[in-house]
């Protein structure tokens, strides 16, 4: 093997997930070759700036945000979106690492390793998001949440139980955080769009595997006109929904952390009951259809 590309013996040193290969995580590092790509992911000056900025974002976006006092004595977030993580921010950052990290930060290098601010901020999601950064216990929970939405007993209740959990997790993440406010920003920047839009990809690729374990195992079927995709789309979309409110009203009872609910999960089960049929039942009806024929003969209905 050639020794060039052996990671930086510098990096088994360094803490879980920083001492992994990160080679496939980074993908906009600015190197020419495959080769240089993988060195320059696994260089402990790479996992430095982004542990650097991984810091940052939980201290900006929560929860616990940094906050500062006002001249009347209040308390306010500093809300520069992407301005905490410029490139001298970031660079500054890398002074406060564990000894363990590098901790020497300039722009200029940080430049050598990532051409572009939105390069490193479309490696610092694809770093965050990465499942390997979950929190410790995820995947666990995870399936066996899977094996008792597929062959449970007690349905309704596992999917409002998976619901709230994914609901409050999600509003106390900041990977997640920082995920849905680029989002609000990302508009005209290609290189964070399609790393957000890659994310998703293959974030709910799992939730459709699930999904379609779940559909066969309860004998159910799709609406005509409803795909696999849209059911997917809409339960991400009203989660994300959801989180956004959550945060920004935490008075909504959206997340019920008293009774361990959330909104998300009622929403969920009505998506469930509007997208899908008995499969042994089926009457074959689109959704428009099926709200036709609930209307007919009602005032101002279809019939």
């Amino acid at each position: 093997m050639d020794a060039t590309n052996e990671p930086h013996p510098r990096k088994r040193h360094l803490p879980f997930p920083y001492d992994q290969d990160l080679s496939q995580v980074l993908r906009h590092l600015n190197r020419r070759t495959a080769a240089g790509r993988r060195r320059l992911a696994n260089d402990p000056h790479t996992a430095a700036y982004l542990a650097a900025g991984m810091r940052l974002v939980e201290q900006h976006l929560g929860p616990g945000a940094a906050r500062r006092a006002t001249v009347r004595g209040r308390h306010r977030v500093e809300r520069a979106v992407l301005g905490f993580l410029s490139q001298r921010a970031v660079a500054a950052e890398v002074a406060n690492n564990p000894a363990v990290f590098p901790r020497r930060g300039l722009v200029s290098t940080l430049r050598t390793q990532w051409r572009t601010q939105s390069d490193y901020v479309a490696d610092l999601i694809n770093f965050a998001m990465w499942p390997v950064n979950y929190r410790p216990g995820y995947v666990e929970q995870r399936a066996v949440n899977t094996a008792r939405l597929v062959t449970g007993e007690d349905f309704v209740r596992t999917v409002h139980e998976t619901a709230y959990q994914h609901t409050a997790e999600g509003a106390r993440t900041p990977s997640v955080r920082l995920s849905l406010a680029l989002m609000a920003v990302a508009d005209g920047d290609d290189t964070v769009q399609q790393a957000l839009a890659d994310t998703y990809r293959g974030y709910l690729a799992s939730w459709k595997q699930l999904y379609a374990e779940v559909i066969e195992a309860r004998n159910l079927r799709l609406r005509p006109g409803i795909t696999l995709d849209d059911l997917a789309d809409a339960l991400s979309a009203a989660t994300d929904g959801m989180i956004l409110r959550s945060i920004g009203d935490p008075g909504s009872g959206v997340v019920d952390h008293d009774r361990h609910r959330s909104l998300m999960g009622t929403v969920s089960l009505a998506l469930i009951h509007a997208f899908l049929e008995p499969a042994d039942a089926a009457e074959g009806r689109t959704l428009e259809q099926a709200v036709e024929a609930r209307l007919e003969g009602r005032p101002g209905g279809a019939g």
